[in-house]
């Protein structure tokens, strides 16, 4: 289930280049990349789960809630962070001029599903 969510996720945005479901530990469940992009979502997500833990403990500080979504663009890449909930969260990487809004879109319609089988 969560291969085929995450490859339903970044098939369906243009410019999408992999996807991860990951824990906060660094550890990922699944990866999907599409077609022979040979892009290491696995690097990505461990390096990203520490930033998006330093800014859930902002969000904190500030009183602000619970962080729900992380973005960050390079002149390379887009990276769309999803917290599904407190021990896991769902990535993609696209192209810098691939569909963010999509993206966006489908990262959310697709973490309830995941909080979903995770529980199970």
């Amino acid at each position: 289930m969560f291969k085929e969510a995450l490859q339903s996720v970044v098939d369906g945005t243009d410019g999408g280049l992999a996807g991860l479901l990951m824990d906060f530990e660094g550890i990922p469940v699944e990866t999907y990349s599409r077609g022979e992009s040979g892009f290491d979502i696995e690097s990505v997500g461990a390096e990203v789960s520490v930033v998006v833990k330093a800014i859930q403990r902002a969000s904190e500080m500030l009183d602000a809630g619970a962080t729900r979504e992380v973005a960050f663009r390079s002149d390379k890449l887009v990276t769309l962070i999803r917290v599904i909930n407190e021990s896991y969260f769902v990535a993609m990487a696209l192209s810098p001029d691939g569909n963010l809004g999509k993206g966006r879109y489908l990262l959310r319609i697709v973490a309830p599903q995941l909080a979903e089988e995770l529980a199970s």
